[in-house]
């Protein structure tokens, strides 16, 4: 297992960044390894994100150092999004297989978790936050979601949000998890933008077309900066930072948030006029 740590950021020092460093510091790279689990643990509310790549065996999720714990989820929660084709998830002895685009929580005090494919290959995305409270492990397919239509093609951002890990669908600490489609012909993301400063988030985008690209908006509405993305690429978002994002071509995005607050529309929002 693969991991990186990352620090957390004042506004008025990224307002200094270079596109390197932003990048190196906000960027979230090389998720799906073969045969390995890459994750990022960023100390925005100890948030972590990343992906299991099982190929030609298992994958077993195991603890490390920074969380100074006997198993991953000793104080934690997790949840997992499969953006690829069937595979399994067993938790403590139990199997659940995940086919695209459905979601899989597991609570606090899980011993085991194994990822691992099937006669398909999947590509599972992963979010963890900690987590005071023991809840039951649960699938949610799309079915199951609570689906939100949002936007106009006038604006070119007419899109679907399938809320999937939240609390009007499973329950859970703080984790917040759902995956946001945007059809064809529209490219904006969060457009209105909004901050809140109760919460972080990670975006994670996939659904990108090979020689196409999206520019992900960040940094106070009024100080932004922009980081170019690839598919499969995920961005850490802090509490102050607008999370807004445009494409060459539409795409798919899954968002995963933790804080204080599990209300979805507790937002902030900024005008498109007042965004500098």
């Amino acid at each position: 297992m693969k991991t990186e740590l990352r620090y957390a950021h004042h506004p008025d020092d990224v307002k200094n960044y270079t596109t390197e460093k932003l990048r190196s510091h906000f960027l979230i790279q090389n998720i799906f390894q073969k045969d390995e689990i890459t994750l990022t643990y960023t100390m925005y509310d100890r948030y972590i994100a990343g992906g299991a790549f099982p190929v030609s065996k298992a994958l077993k999720l195991e603890t490390f150092d920074a969380l100074k714990s006997e198993n991953f989820l000793d104080r934690r929660e997790l949840g997992v999004i499969n953006v690829g084709g069937k595979g399994k998830i067993t938790v403590d002895g139990n199997i659940y297989e995940l086919g695209f685009k459905e979601a899989l929580y597991v609570g606090k005090g899980a011993k085991e978790v194994i990822f691992e494919a099937t006669d398909e290959q999947p590509y599972f995305y992963i979010n963890s936050a900690p987590a005071h409270h023991a809840f039951p492990t649960k699938k949610v397919t799309k079915n199951e979601a609570e689906i939100v239509e949002l936007g106009d093609s006038k604006f070119s951002n007419k899109r679907v949000i399938n809320k999937l890990i939240v609390n009007s669908v499973v329950e859970t600490c703080q984790l917040q998890m759902g995956m946001t489609e945007l059809l064809e012909g529209n490219v904006w993301n969060t457009m209105p933008a909004h901050t809140h400063s109760r919460r972080m988030e990670v975006y994670f985008y996939f659904g990108i077309e090979e020689g196409q690209t999206l520019s992900h908006f960040m940094g106070q509405p009024q100080e932004t900066r922009h980081i170019f993305m690839q598919n499969h690429e995920a961005v850490i978002s802090p509490e102050w930072s607008i999370h807004s994002g445009a494409g060459t071509s539409n795409y798919t995005f899954i968002w995963g948030m933790a804080g204080e607050n599990l209300d979805y529309g507790d937002m902030d929002t900024v005008a498109p006029k007042d965004l500098k």
